[in-house]
């Protein structure tokens, strides 16, 4: 008998020091939210942890085993900004290595995150303890790692 997502679905955070052995074995599958307001401005999060600490990202994080993308992103969307979400479309992935990771490791961090885009919903943005603060950006900042996902999401909208 095949097994179903939901047969084997954790949803869970790993212990600390296993996936502390994880990040430092391998890259780990990530959700970005590139979300828009209607003035077409960008929703950038001050990060909290490593890797890119105290850095503009875009809000995002873990897939879980068992977890769609599409409900990674919902889910990230309800845990780090507290909105509810309307239409999300993955329009591409991004990877990134960094120097730093969650834990000082030396091999640092390796992440590949699919990129979903939305339009931002009605609602008071809360953050969790992921990110710091919050703003919108007429433009993304040279520092965000994912120039080839954004290229590949403004050439859809311009199709």
């Amino acid at each position: 008998m095949q097994a179903t997502k939901r047969d084997f679905c954790t949803k869970a955070f790993i212990p600390g020091e296993e996936y502390r052995r994880i990040v430092d074995l391998m890259p780990i599958l990530c959700v970005d939210l590139l979300l828009q307001n209607s003035r077409g401005e960008y929703l950038l999060a001050k990060r909290s942890n490593e890797p890119l600490k105290d850095q503009w990202w875009l809000p995002g994080g873990r897939v879980y085993k068992g977890e769609s993308l599409e409900e990674a992103a919902i889910r990230k969307m309800r845990e780090e900004l507290s909105l509810e979400p309307s239409l999300l479309t993955m329009v591409g992935y991004c990877e990134y290595f960094c120097k730093e990771s969650p834990f000082g490791l030396a091999t640092g961090h390796h992440a590949v995150a699919f990129v979903f885009t939305g339009l931002i919903p009605e609602g008071h943005i809360s953050l969790d303890g992921q990110n710091s603060e919050w703003a919108f950006f007429q433009a993304l900042p040279a520092n965000l790692h994912i120039k080839s996902s954004v290229e590949l999401w403004q050439g859809l909208v311009r199709t």
